[in-house]
């Protein structure tokens, strides 16, 4: 069946059926999902059809995390379908680490690169897009990520036309990139973050301490960011130039705190690449010229974070050693979600003019375990080296471990553990340092 879109000054638009769209993927392919809060549930769910049917085997999908069902990394389609996230969401963590699917380690920023250079060769892209304008053009909405990448290289285009997705500025598509459009209104889906924690607030309060007026941030979603973001009302001037945003920071964009006055690149604008939030966020970022939703390969590249100088880099850990190795995709060998954006972030804070690189998070796991550690848990990933590792934050204060030594950085990681650690954490030091640690002071 079917249906046509008609758009003032250009050609009908013919849409075909979900089922039909995917009628025309090819077993053996590799296939793209646009992402986050704007996966194209609609063609999955045809996909599961042509499954259930026998008519299609072989399927490796590729995308950032997913919100929703994530039928293709579930065991009762094992053969047919493979999970190969670029990161690891709670809908699939379970099946990742039974080894029903899997995890692609990249920087999120080289993801787009792992198309274009065609080290993976998409056989299908399929993504959510916006009503088109007047001059044919498309926005990815939510998820322009690696996305725009997937629609240029891959064998077979899909597009799904939803009236929810909105029409955000930045990096567009033509119509005349989709093979096959496909109708839907199915609601993007939303997320409500939980209020801080006590906790959560000190910590917040001790990284927008070294937040000053005018500096361009970045920060990732939950809690902790919206603990920060909460603390930083009083700022001025501030800049945004990160990888996503939620509510906290839609605040202080709407108040004014963040109009990116001082920006050296994209001065007055907001830039960032998918999102996840509720609906005002979305609703927000709809044909807003002070937003540009653009390629992961913009977003992330440490040379263009670096341009924006007083850039402050804040991301989290899933444990630091005292040493400062960080860890973040995993704890121990059960991986929890991947690298992400943070080394290019790091990166690119410390390449910038008077920028700081700070890691933020809890001294200790919701059920008591502590998270700063003499030694990371065997098989756990290092995310961020030590060598890069700069301000680390908890509830119990804020270090710098920049230009210390292994010894120093340990007295210093000691100092901001939770207290009921430091004995242990001490101990461990002087088994691994030696006499002279007792007699050693910062």
């Amino acid at each position: 069946m079917h249906s046509a879109l008609t758009n003032t000054g250009m050609k009908e638009i013919r849409f075909v059926s979900a089922d039909e769209a995917v009628s025309h993927i090819k077993s053996h392919s590799h296939i793209h999902l646009s992402s986050v809060a704007s996966v194209p549930h609609i063609l999955i769910q045809a996909l599961c059809r042509r499954a259930d049917a026998g008519d299609v085997t072989d399927l490796h999908f590729h995308h950032f995390h997913t919100e929703g069902p994530a039928p293709y990394s579930e065991p009762r389609y094992e053969g047919i379908f493979f999970e190969q996230g670029f990161f690891v969401g709670p809908n699939v963590r379970a099946n990742v680490n039974a080894g029903y699917a899997d995890y692609l380690p990249v920087h999120l920023g080289e993801s787009q690169k792992l198309y274009r250079d065609g080290f993976i060769k998409l056989g299908a892209a399929l993504v959510n897009v916006s009503r088109p304008d007047a001059n044919g053009m498309v926005s990815l909405g939510t998820s322009v990520d690696c996305s725009v990448a997937a629609v240029e290289t891959a064998e077979l285009v899909i597009g799904v036309i939803n009236p929810n997705v909105p029409y955000a500025h930045g990096d567009l598509v033509s119509l005349d990139r989709f093979d096959y459009l496909v109708e839907d209104d199915t609601p993007l889906v939303t997320a409500n973050f939980a209020e801080p924690t006590p906790t959560e607030v000190l910590i917040g309060k001790n990284c927008a301490a070294l937040v000053e007026d005018g500096d361009c941030i970045q920060m990732g979603i939950g809690a902790l960011p919206n603990a920060l973001a909460a603390q930083l009302g009083g700022h001025k001037n501030l800049g945004l130039h990160t990888e996503m945003f939620a509510d906290g920071l839609l605040r202080l964009i709407k108040s004014g705190v963040i109009n990116g006055a001082c920006k050296k690149i994209d001065t007055g604008k907001v830039v960032a690449s998918f999102l996840l939030g509720s609906q005002d966020v979305y609703s927000f970022i709809d044909d807003n010229p002070m937003v540009l939703m653009k390629d992961i390969a913009y977003t992330n590249d440490p040379f263009v974070i670096a341009q924006n100088p007083h850039m402050k880099a804040i991301n989290s850990a899933t444990e630091v050693d005292i040493t400062g190795q960080i860890s973040a995709d995993s704890i121990g060998t059960r991986i929890f979600s991947g690298t992400g954006g943070q080394v290019e972030f790091v990166r690119g804070a410390t390449m910038s003019k008077g920028g700081k690189s700070i890691t933020a998070f809890a001294s200790r796991t919701n059920k008591g375990k502590n998270k700063i550690v003499s030694v990371l848990n065997p098989g756990a990933g290092v995310v961020t080296p030590r060598a890069d590792a700069h301000w680390i934050v908890t509830e119990y204060g804020a270090v710098d471990l920049y230009g210390k030594s292994l010894q120093e950085r340990a007295k210093l990681m000691i100092s901001i553990a939770h207290p009921d650690d430091r004995e242990m954490l001490d101990r461990e030091a002087f088994e691994r340092f030696g006499p002279h640690w007792h007699n050693f002071s910062i």
